[in-house]
């Protein structure tokens, strides 16, 4: 194939319909359809029905739903405290059997 027949042939004006917003555009498409729609200008298009679109989009819409975030971060500081706890009581758990081979030691010195 070359390069002249990389680009498709059947590009053309469609009207692009968003049922739940009654939102419709007309833009180029090369996508099938076998319905058809009178547009604003007179002429008819083909028409292509779209499920969500700008229109009803939530981050378009500005309705996003707010993720629960809170629990998150909370369960960040829960395992982050607990790690904390843990690390300490390691360190002195590991002070502690310092202490007692250092006291071991000194008894078998003393021997």
């Amino acid at each position: 194939m070359s390069k002249k027949e990389l680009h498709p042939k059947d590009y053309r004006a469609v009207v692009f319909l968003d049922e739940a917003a009654g939102y419709s555009f007309l833009t180029k498409s090369t996508a099938k359809s076998d319905e058809t729609i009178k547009w604003e200008d007179g002429n008819e298009y083909p028409l292509i029905k779209v499920q969500i679109s700008s229109a009803s989009h939530p981050f378009f819409t500005g309705e996003e739903r707010i993720i629960d975030t809170e629990g998150r971060v909370d369960r960040f500081k829960a395992r982050a405290k607990k790690a904390a706890a843990m690390k300490i009581a390691l360190e002195n758990k590991a002070k502690k059997l310092a202490k007692e081979a250092e006291k071991k030691a000194k008894k078998e010195v003393a021997k």
